[in-house]
């Protein structure tokens, strides 16, 4: 939960009012609702992210196939929840659009980011990591 809370703070905030333009309060009314959503959704998230992982490790154990798996996690789950908040602040169809598109755009990087952050805070808060799933084994 601390790290969907922390990271799509930051990056919610400079995608809303650098790039989509909203005022800094409409960002600020954003990020600070996403705050119950993304607790709501963290651990869902996390579900969905290791399972995808799991699912593309089946087929192959590449660095680059996970950061894929992260990529398509983050912008399947993540897009859908961000359009809501957006609308419920009260941001113009243009502003939620121009948001949604630029997060899914820059899901890429941010889903990978995202990855490497959130396998930190479970070091750190010492939650176990997923077991790995043998590239050998098909389900």
């Amino acid at each position: 939960m601390f790290a969907m809370v922390v990271f799509c703070f930051v990056t919610g905030m400079i995608i809303e009012v650098f790039v989509s333009r909203m005022t800094f309060e409409q960002s600020l009314a954003s990020r600070l609702l996403a705050i119950p959503v993304n607790i709501f959704i963290a651990w869902p998230y996390g579900v969905f992210r290791d399972g995808m992982i799991k699912f593309v490790q089946r087929h192959s154990t590449t660095k680059v196939v996970k950061k894929m798996a992260d990529f398509f996690a983050y912008m399947a789950f993540q897009s859908p929840t961000y359009a809501v908040i957006l609308f419920i602040v009260g941001a113009d169809p243009s502003q939620i659009l121009t948001a949604v598109v630029s997060n899914a755009v820059l899901s890429g990087a941010l889903g990978i980011f995202y990855g490497v952050f959130l396998e930190r805070c479970r070091r750190l808060f010492r939650v176990p990591t997923p077991v790995q799933v043998d590239a050998s084994l098909n389900m």
